[in-house]
């Protein structure tokens, strides 16, 4: 298969989501976006942004936890399925596959060895069949000419929004209209509360001088893979999108 993806009108959606697949974050806002879509009635074309190209020219051995790089490898390789997928057969298919790969992994219950079988050819292939698709398609992990296009796509993310956000990266009315980082959630609101915090969102990123609005505390994300939901989270203090303190920098200096 050879990279062509063909353009689309933005005017055929009215939201574009731009994903990663193993951000935790990515997955909970993707599923707050699905409500809001199904309640409005707003088409949601399924974009790509990459934090492993993102990250492309940092050191992930000072400047991120130790998984990360796993994780964010595993990232691309699926993102790669993804682009192929797209290519082929258009934009249709995107949704299923996004929640058929977050089914795989954040729905899967604690303890359970799921983060070593990311984006394997076993794991993806489970993915693309969850999604309805062909597992040929799992012979696009390793295919590095996709990266031109994914690359593009994060690049596409990032011009709309600055370059210190992360994933995701959220579009209403594309390509001139809002966009921001986020929201950042730790929970899938109900279907009330999801349009409620839609209006909310739009509502404060569309005044003119708005930037940014944030807090650093926050509650584990409430994932079943990270151990469920529960009434009263734990509180954490969060930087630069990992959990402080889970850097190799930051035990070195605990043990100096």
């Amino acid at each position: 298969m050879t990279p062509t993806d063909v353009p689309v009108s933005q005017s055929d959606y009215d939201i574009e989501f731009f994903w990663d697949p193993v951000c935790p974050f990515a997955w909970i806002t993707s599923r707050w976006v699905a409500k809001v879509a199904a309640q409005r009635e707003y088409n949601v074309d399924w974009r790509f942004i990459s934090l492993r190209l993102l990250n492309k020219d940092k050191d992930y051995a000072t400047e991120f936890p130790p998984e990360y790089e796993f994780g964010h490898t595993a990232g691309l390789r699926m993102l790669r399925v993804a682009a192929a997928v797209r290519n082929d057969l258009g934009r249709e298919p995107m949704g299923a596959l996004v929640a058929a790969y977050g089914e795989s992994y954040w729905d899967q219950p604690e303890g359970t060895s799921a983060h070593k079988r990311l984006s394997t050819p076993d794991h993806a292939a489970e993915v693309l069949t969850a999604a309805g698709l062909s597992t040929d398609y799992t012979d696009a992990l390793d295919n590095t000419e996709w990266d031109t296009l994914l690359n593009g796509e994060t690049e596409l993310a990032l011009s709309r929004t600055g370059r210190d956000v992360g994933t995701p990266i959220v579009t209403f009315q594309p390509p001139d209209g809002l966009s921001f980082f986020g929201p950042v959630i730790s929970r899938v609101p109900d279907d009330d509360q999801a349009v409620e915090l839609w209006d909310a969102v739009t509502t404060l990123a569309s005044f003119p001088g708005f930037a940014e609005m944030k807090r650093s505390m926050r509650e584990i994300p409430q994932l079943s893979v990270l151990g469920g939901i529960t009434d009263a989270p734990a509180q954490e203090d969060w930087t630069g999108g990992h959990r402080r303190g889970h850097l190799a920098s930051d035990q070195a200096a605990a043990d100096e």
